[in-house]
């Protein structure tokens, strides 16, 4: 088996709260494969959105390991941090972090031209169309629907062919007729790029279509479960 693209040993996160020293997550070990989907679920408050948070960078372990197709992340600053995720991860939230002043193809293009694509807008253009939004293009996020947004928040997400993508909760502030088009365009996105996708969901339904089920618990990872084919 080839090396996994993530992988945490024995990760802890502890956080500065009103009341002190906060445990989030206790002692996480796992590893997930190229190509691989997982689906993150457990209850409010259980540290799911922050062990994807740790996963791309965006909290650093407070003890552990946590490593990112082969790189060590607790010894990377914060520009290399970041130029890792622009060169290499999608990442989607529940809130669709578009910038209001830039039309629907410059938010998409907006990461490629900061990776110094020649081609960002031809590309954004091309992603823009793979999410049934090329006729969206002009509009401004708060002349587009949620459903809409949401849209060109994934193609942005995938419009640098990343080899991993993250995705917290990306249909908790959409109707479900909605929420399972994006879902469709998500698993769609993924596959078309070979990249690995871990989402954090609520939904057992969402969950059971990834490759693996990982459950935490109070911080804790319970034992991992495989979808039945």
């Amino acid at each position: 088996m080839t090396d996994p693209v993530l992988s945490l040993k024995d990760a802890t996160l502890s956080l500065q709260g009103n009341a002190g020293l906060v445990q989030i997550l206790h002692g996480i070990t796992l590893d997930v494969q190229k190509g691989e989907t997982v689906g993150l679920v457990g209850p409010s408050g259980s540290g799911k959105s922050s062990l994807l948070m740790l996963m791309g960078g965006l909290e650093r372990a407070s003890a552990g390991q946590v490593r990112a197709l082969g790189h060590d992340l607790s010894a990377m600053n914060e520009d290399q941090l970041a130029a890792l995720r622009r060169d290499h991860f999608g990442v989607v939230f529940q809130s669709f972090h578009l910038i209001p002043t830039m039309t629907a193809l410059e938010n998409v293009a907006a990461p490629l031209e900061l990776a110094g694509q020649s081609d960002a807008f031809t590309r954004a253009a091309q992603e823009l169309a793979s999410v049934g939004l090329e006729q969206r293009a002009d509009h401004y996020p708060s002349q587009l629907s949620g459903g809409e947004q949401q849209r060109v928040a994934l193609a942005r997400a995938a419009a640098p062919r990343p080899d991993i993508m993250l995705a917290d909760e990306p249909t908790g502030n959409l109707d479900s007729k909605t929420g399972a088009a994006i879902i469709d365009l998500l698993f769609d996105l993924s596959a078309r790029e070979d990249a690995t996708l871990v989402m954090v969901t609520h939904s057992p339904e969402l969950a059971a279509r990834c490759d693996r089920v990982v459950e935490l618990v109070d911080g804790r990872l319970a034992e991992a479960q495989k979808v039945p084919a």
